[in-house]
């Protein structure tokens, strides 16, 4: 039996980056308002544990995306696929990422897929070429985590 997971990115801002990532995969950000406003109403939560991001309750510090052909759960809002998780941390980032995504771009090739990263506020940093073996761009997300563009 296969595990289920999700990859976890610790972040300054969980509902700006999962935006920036959601744009970027073309996912789609989770919404967990029926499950807060059911959370709340039960007094299995309080409101300090949840923030409003453009016009949304969000759980406060939390974030997530989902790939948008993947089953989810209506009540939740919950992806049960395909799935990053961001959530707020208070130390700022302190080294280089040892886990990170690399964006495979699709039509129009890389210089399609690095301009549209950065029109969404990624940032180039190095260009790898390994010869026969391809290039890439090493790049960052608005909050500074490395990612590579191929």
């Amino acid at each position: 039996m296969t595990l289920h997971w999700k990859l976890v990115v610790d972040c300054a801002d969980a509902p700006a980056l999962a935006d920036f990532w959601a744009a970027a995969l073309e996912y789609e950000v989770e919404d967990p308002g029926p499950l807060i406003a059911e959370l709340l109403v039960t007094d299995r939560i309080g409101p300090e544990a949840v923030a409003e991001h453009r016009g949304r309750r969000v759980f406060r510090g939390y974030a997530a995306i989902r790939h948008p052909e993947d089953p989810y759960d209506e009540a939740s809002g919950v992806g049960h696929g395909r799935r990053l998780l961001f959530q707020e941390v208070p130390e700022p980032k302190s080294g280089k990422n040892r886990l990170h995504i690399d964006v495979h771009g699709g039509p129009g090739g890389l210089g399609a897929l690095v301009t549209r990263l950065e029109e969404l506020g990624a940032v180039r940093v190095r260009e790898v070429d390994h010869g026969p073996a391809g290039h890439w761009w090493v790049m960052r997300d608005p909050q500074g985590n490395e990612f590579c563009a191929t």
